[in-house]
């Protein structure tokens, strides 16, 4: 499984939660103690972002990593190889 896939879901995975629990892009950065735009990095999974950023937005949202076992990419997250 490509890393930069596996950062993409968990950044996913962190807008819908923070969405979910109706707090914004400038809240959630204001509680995990980094900047709007850092958070919207993690949002969309940059490989460039420390991973010390996600524990931090994962913290802040009262919320941990599982380790599962992959499943093969959605047709959304293959659309983007094939433009």
């Amino acid at each position: 499984m490509d890393a930069t896939l596996l950062l993409e879901r968990l950044g996913r995975q962190i807008e819908e939660m923070r969405k979910s629990r109706g707090l914004t892009q400038v809240q959630l950065a204001y509680q995990s103690g980094m900047t709007r735009q850092k958070l919207a990095e993690v949002e969309k999974g940059s490989p460039t972002v420390a991973v010390n950023f996600y524990a931090k937005v994962l913290a802040a949202l009262n919320a941990e990593i599982k380790v599962v076992s992959a499943r093969r990419p959605t047709f959304e997250e293959l659309r983007e190889v094939f433009q």
